[in-house]
């Protein structure tokens, strides 16, 4: 493992993920303030990924082919200028084509930045640098709400968006100065389609999950800040609060990660959806902040378990059919959860109301794990000698 690399990538994906982690949960109260209906607030947060849905395979293909720092540096710059577009917007029209511009820089930059990390990873160590490489990445993300939070409540949320600009032009910076192009593990990635990778069971049960969970974190991300504004109540800062409860959990993934290369990988994966599942499936009957809380927790807490277990079946699969297009498929089926994910389950809450968000989003998470099981077999784990059942 080339740890100076390793600390330049995840040093500036934290900044780049703390400055999201500030705007992204404020948006939908943003676009309510600008009239925008649930469909609208929906397409606001999907559209960030939408994009993602039209250009990962590609981006992932070429990344094999001419490099990563080209495609890490342009998703920054990218996302630092559509950052300042956010601030002067009007309208919820707006809203949603600044943040379909987003997406592109989002597509170039985190799964290059997982594609490049897979690159330098030891063989049998897949679970635990890419558990490091989590545990930051979403710290950054769970760190970010509370930080909007308090600059919403002492400035104003369109304040949060110079934020987000200054912080990736940040990253964009160290990424140039400090991050040198490696060695690319792509050599029989080469003579392969686009969908070739497809042809593992693992990394289809891999995509399951992923799907499921995309769509989990856009009802978090989305209407969780919308519940506790509306029906709870929450001032910005508590929800800041709430929102980066996410960052000390998240840090457990710097443990599960080795787990993943020791222990039962599918197991991992099977339990830690079912306790999200059953988080999602309470948290609309919170009545306060602190059961709210607890829900969000449970939630952060399944995914903490599940996703280096997952990541670790990309990884290996990279190995075999290039790493830049696996990984970018992983995120693809992100990108599809979180981008569709929203626009249906705000068109169920202006039909049903805002719980049967979380409702939904349980329910789909219980199809991924189905479907993720009946595609990973049991014993089908790849991980090192002597790993013990979970």
């Amino acid at each position: 493992m080339n740890k100076r690399a390793f600390v330049v990538l995840v040093g500036s994906m934290f900044i780049s993920m703390l400055g999201m982690g500030i705007v992204s949960p404020f948006l939908p109260i943003y676009a309510n303030t600008l009239g925008a209906s649930k469909l609208e607030v929906g397409l606001v947060q999907a559209g960030f990924s939408i994009t993602g849905i039209g250009t990962l395979l590609f981006i992932g293909r070429l990344s094999d082919r001419f490099g990563r720092k080209l495609f890490l540096g342009t998703g920054l710059g990218i996302i630092a200028l559509s950052s300042v577009g956010l601030m002067y917007a009007a309208r919820p029209l707006h809203l949603i084509l600044w943040r379909f511009f987003q997406g592109l820089g989002a597509s170039a930059h985190m799964p290059i930045a997982q594609a490049y990390l897979g690159d330098i990873t030891p063989e049998g160590h897949e679970g635990k640098w890419m558990g490091y490489f989590n545990a930051v990445l979403f710290a950054g993300m769970g760190a970010g709400p509370l930080a909007g939070g308090l600059i919403s409540d002492a400035f104003s949320i369109r304040t949060t968006f110079l934020f987000m600009a200054v912080l990736n032009a940040l990253a964009l910076v160290a990424t140039i100065l400090f991050l040198k192009e490696m060695r690319r593990k792509t050599s029989r990635a080469s003579r392969l389609s686009f969908l070739a990778p497809l042809r593992s069971r693992n990394l289809r049960g891999a995509l399951s999950y992923n799907i499921a969970n995309g769509v989990t974190i856009a009802g978090l991300m989305a209407f969780v800040p919308l519940f506790a504004d509306l029906t709870v109540g929450l001032s910005a800062s508590l929800i800041g609060i709430l929102l980066a409860a996410r960052s000390p959990v998240s840090i457990l993934q710097s443990y599960t990660g080795r787990m993943a290369d020791k222990w039962n990988r599918r197991s991992m994966v099977l339990w830690g959806g079912l306790l999200s599942m059953a988080a999602l499936a309470l948290l609309p009957r919170s009545a306060g902040f602190w059961p709210l809380l607890a829900a969000y927790i449970a939630v952060t807490l399944g995914q903490a378990v599940g996703v280096p277990a997952a990541n670790a079946y990309v990884v290996h699969e990279g190995r075999i059919y290039g790493m830049g297009t696996s990984v970018t498929l992983f995120m693809l089926a992100m990108h599809l959860g979180t981008g569709l994910g929203p626009v249906a389950l705000g068109g169920i809450a202006d039909r049903f109301g805002l719980a049967s968000v979380f409702y939904s989003a349980a329910v789909c998470m219980a199809v991924g794990l189905g479907l993720f099981a009946l595609m990973v077999r049991p014993g089908a784990d790849r991980t090192r000698a002597g790993e013990n059942a979970l």
